[in-house]
């Protein structure tokens, strides 16, 4: 057996003062790089998740055309009622928007195309299926018009039904979120009475 002196000497105290001093340093760099680590991981997803949410309105009063997503959005119409097999104290409000087509790559500005309504709490209402409501003649859905083949100058009428609770119906606004568009949608003014 060998002995291993541990008294206390020049050599010994000079170790433990290196040891601390690193051990300093690392729990600084760990402080700063910590924070840039999960800042860099999670840029990516804060980058997606602006670009997949409607966050930024856009206000258009009622009339008036604005273009958005490669084309000239307007609302043509917003009008409700009650219909059967729907809830107490709901209603059912479709609403519809003339497009004037300027970019006919649908696919590309449209995708992820989501008509909503608003109303003055920051509800939003997005399409439903209502039995015995269809959509009125020459109205056609988002994703229809998308893979119908439009051209350049036509004009084509999106519209959606809704089902809209009763103390919302005052205060609802149509608004239009593209894909191409987020994180920023339009939101419509309501037709005059």
């Amino acid at each position: 057996m060998s002995a291993v002196s541990t008294a206390p000497g020049p050599i010994a105290s000079e170790d433990r003062q290196a040891e601390q001093k690193w051990r300093r340093r690392s729990l600084v760099a760990l402080a700063i790089l910590l924070p840039l680590t999960l800042a860099e991981t999670s840029y990516d997803s804060l980058r997606e998740w602006l670009h997949g949410e409607d966050l930024i309105a856009r206000d258009v009063d009622f009339g008036q055309s604005v273009p958005f997503g490669g084309s000239d959005w307007k609302l043509a119409d917003l009008r409700g009622g009650k219909a059967d097999r729907l809830p107490d104290h709901a209603f059912a409000v479709i609403a519809t928007f003339s497009v004037k087509i300027g970019d006919p790559d649908l696919q590309k500005q449209w995708l992820g195309c989501k008509l909503m309504l608003t109303d003055a709490a920051g509800r939003r209402s997005l399409p439903d299926v209502i039995a015995g409501v269809s959509l009125p003649a020459g109205v056609t859905n988002c994703t229809s018009a998308i893979f119908s083949g439009v051209k350049k100058g036509d004009t084509v009428t999106i519209g959606d039904i809704f089902i809209v609770p009763e103390d919302a119906v005052k205060t609802i606004r149509p608004a239009v979120g593209l894909g191409s568009e987020r994180p920023w949608f339009l939101r419509f003014q309501r037709p005059p009475k």
